[in-house]
C-alpha cells in the first residue's frame, strides 16, 4: 500500500480548520479520509515550528540541513587529517 502525500498548503488548511475554525479532528478525519493521528501529528509539527513545518519532499529543515553540512565537512576534515598523518610518516622515514 502506497502512502498518500499531501502538500504543505493542504496540511495548513486542515490545521486552520481544526485550530481556527474549531472543526473537530474526528469530523475532519471522516470528511477528508485522513486518519485522526495524522491530523494531530500535523498540528503538533506546525505548533513546534510554524515557519519550517512541512519542508517538502527531499527538502530538509534549516537545522537538519546545517547538521548534514557539518557532518560532511567533518568527514572531509578527518580524511584530510589521515592523509597528512600518512604524509608525515612517509617524509619522516625518508629523512633518515
Amino acid at each position: 500500500m502506497q502512502t498518500k502525500r499531501y502538500d504543505k498548503n493542504f496540511k495548513i488548511e486542515v490545521i486552520r480548520r481544526a485550530c481556527e475554525k474549531g472543526q473537530k479532528v474526528p469530523e475532519l478525519s471522516k470528511e477528508l479520509g485522513i486518519h485522526e493521528t495524522t491530523i494531530y501529528k500535523w498540528i503538533a509539527e506546525f505548533k513546534r515550528d510554524e515557519m519550517n513545518a512541512f519542508p517538502g519532499s527531499g527538502k530538509l529543515k534549516p537545522d537538519d540541513e546545517e547538521l548534514r553540512r557539518l557532518k560532511r565537512e567533518n568527514a572531509n576534515l578527518k580524511e584530510e587529517l589521515e592523509i597528512l598523518k600518512k604524509a608525515a610518516v612517509y617524509f619522516a622515514k625518508n629523512q633518515k
